[in-house]
């Protein structure tokens, strides 16, 4: 697995997969990039370059945990640029990966050629995403064998008193089926750095105003892709993310949750291959 050196000495490392043009993906999470797979085929068409954030998966733990906040994070991307060689890069992004990567053509907007956001956190923009809404859209699942339990254990979270069983139960939510593959899925792409996880946000990770700004300017196409029952991510707030962007596409996946390759890889790939063509 190469690897490369991040500014402050920690080694990072990433994956290759396919081949023909690169396209730099950035992991949500934080969490091992293994969980993305070749994004349902999307290695036909582009070489994958997924980079293990720090402290995940293969790539070292820093000396300094501070360095795990979003914003200090957008310099592991650039040296991963400056390593492989590329004047510019299609840039690809999941979920809290979206966060990172707003703030990165903020910080470096002639670097990117294209931006790709799959069902993209939203934190980085300001765009807040309610308990009513993660409700609003849960209810749509109704009809799911597993929605009694899920359900209660939503309302527990969005009230403040949801307990770790509750956050396993809500995970049919992020898929459109809750099958074995899914379930698979699942458990390997739980995040396991849990400082990782509550240092990416900590105070000063985001400057919603600065970055609005930045990329209420950037001039290079975006295509944000959000799944039609997708909780994390609601197709509602993609849709306000996108309108923050002057030359961005929206796509909302019909029958999608939170991981749209595994929902329908053949839409997915289809949808995403055009865009970056």
């Amino acid at each position: 697995m190469p690897t490369f050196t991040a500014p402050d000495g920690t080694r990072l490392a990433y994956r290759i997969q396919g081949s023909g043009e690169p396209l730099v993906c950035v992991p949500g999470g934080p969490a091992d990039s293994a969980y993305l797979g070749d994004l349902g085929g999307l290695s036909v068409h582009r070489r994958l370059i997924a980079l293990d954030l720090r402290g995940t998966g293969r790539s070292a733990v820093p000396e300094d945990t501070t360095s795990y906040r979003c914003d200090r994070l957008v310099e592991d991307v650039e040296a991963l640029r400056e390593h492989l060689g590329l004047a510019r890069i299609d840039l690809l992004a999941h979920s809290a990966g979206a966060n990172l990567a707003a703030r990165y053509v903020a910080r470096y907007p002639d670097r990117v050629r294209r931006l790709a956001l799959i069902t993209p956190g939203t934190r980085a923009v300001g765009v807040e995403i309610t308990g009513e809404s993660r409700r609003e859209l849960a209810r749509l699942r109704k009809g799911e064998p597993w929605y009694p339990e899920a359900y209660t254990a939503l309302e527990a979270i969005t009230e403040g008193i949801g307990t770790g069983s509750d956050r396993d139960a809500i995970s049919p939510f992020f898929h459109g089926r809750w099958d074995a593959a899914a379930r698979r899925h699942q458990a390997a792409a739980r995040p396991d750095n849990e400082e990782a996880v509550a240092l990416f946000a900590a105070e000063g990770a985001f400057d919603p105003e600065a970055t609005r700004a930045a990329l209420a300017i950037w001039q290079n196409p975006v295509l944000l892709l959000a799944g039609e029952f997708d909780l994390n991510s609601p197709p509602r707030s993609v849709a306000e993310f996108a309108g923050l962007l002057p030359h961005a596409t929206l796509v909302v996946q019909p029958g999608a949750g939170h991981y749209p390759w595994l929902d329908d890889a053949d839409r997915f790939v289809a949808t995403t291959a055009e865009f970056l063509t």
